[in-house]
This record gives C-alpha cells, structure tokens and sequence, in this order.
C-alpha cells in the first residue's frame, strides 16, 4: 500500500488542523492504521492508532482528549483531527499501515509509511 499525508501547516497555538493519508494499492481496510511524529532533534513518537474496523482507538497520553482519529474505508483516507494544538505538537507527522486486526504504538511495527507532513504551531 501506498501512502500520502497531506494537511499540515501553520497554526497558532490553540488552533484546529487536520490531516489526512490518502491510501492506494491494496485494500484499505485491510490495514491498521497509525499517526507518528517526529520533531527536530527527536526521535519519532507515537501519537494515535486505530483498527481497521475503526472499533478501536488508542492515543499518546499527550494528545489525548485534544486529537481524534478516524478513518474512512470508502474513500481509502485516513484522518488526524487536531485541536486545541500547543508549539509541542509541531513536528513533521507520518501516517502508516499494518495488514493486521490489532492496533500498535511501535514504530518498528508498522510495515509501510507515508511522507512526513510538517506541522508549525506558533505561540
């Protein structure tokens, strides 16, 4: 499968964006599917997971309560909504997949990736 994030950009803090990984190749919902992000000088961190029957979320603690996501097996689009966005949040943020019924948070996990889309969040 294939993978394209798009949405990212400049928001200032407490701000709204969303983010999306359009899929192709393969059957979409035969994939789990997660958000990472990795800001400068770190290392890539997870940030939000969901099965691929949507039946299942799982979040970092730190975006909690403020990102949300989803997905949507007809149109093969995942999606990061986020909110109330803090300058800890910026960062470039990948989308990836797993043909698995399960969720993961490890990075080495997940067997294919999209672009990063870079995220600035101004204070």
């Amino acid at each position: 499968v294939q993978l394209q994030a798009s949405g990212g950009g400049l928001v200032q803090a407490g701000g709204s964006l969303r983010l999306s990984c359009a899929a192709s190749g393969r059957t979409f919902s035969r994939y789990t599917m997660g958000w990472f992000r990795q800001a400068p000088g770190k290392e890539r961190e997870f940030v939000a997971a969901i099965t691929r029957d949507s039946f299942v979320t799982y979040y970092a603690d730190s975006v909690k309560g403020r990102f949300t996501i989803s997905r949507d097996n007809f149109k093969n689009t995942l999606f990061l909504q986020m909110r109330n966005l803090k300058p800890e949040d910026a960062a470039a943020y990948y989308c990836a997949a797993k043909e698995d019924s399960g969720y993961y948070i490890e990075e080495n996990d997940y067997d294919f990736w999209g672009q990063g889309t870079l995220v600035t969040v101004s204070s």
